[in-house]
């Protein structure tokens, strides 16, 4: 396996795509994840863009890995696989990693489901455009 033997205009794609879905997500849900995680309107408005840099970072990585990860897995990359293998690493990985944090956090269960739930829909989502370029 040749850890850059990727389609990186699917990995670029795929990030810009699931930050295009953050955007409308957590502008939907801005109300009820501001009050499950604790925040006001002021804590979050100051024009910080480290928040924003650091998740398109792991956008990136997350995409990068769908499209390592997807032919090594199920043998070939086309939608159903990306779809597969991005509902699988989310379950796996993703939802049970946040699930353990945010008990130990003690962070209320409506905020794992606003952010576990972005990140099923933004591996999905990349996993259908990784899918498109396999």
């Amino acid at each position: 396996m040749s850890h850059f033997a990727v389609n990186w205009l699917a990995v670029i794609l795929a990030t810009v795509a699931s930050m295009a879905l953050g955007f409308v997500w957590y502008m939907a849900l801005s109300r009820q994840w501001m009050a499950a995680s604790g925040r006001t309107p002021e804590d979050v408005q100051g024009g910080d863009v480290t928040p924003f840099i650091w998740s398109a970072i792991v956008q990136l990585v997350i995409a990068y890995f769908l499209a390592l990860l997807t032919p090594v897995l199920m043998g070939a990359t086309d939608v159903g696989n990306g779809l597969l293998v991005a509902a699988h690493m989310w379950f796996g990985f993703v939802l049970t990693s946040m699930i353990m944090n945010h008990r130990y956090q003690g962070k209320p269960w409506s905020l794992t489901a606003i952010d576990g739930g972005y990140l099923l829909v933004a591996m999905l989502l990349q996993g259908v455009v990784i899918g498109l370029f396999g």
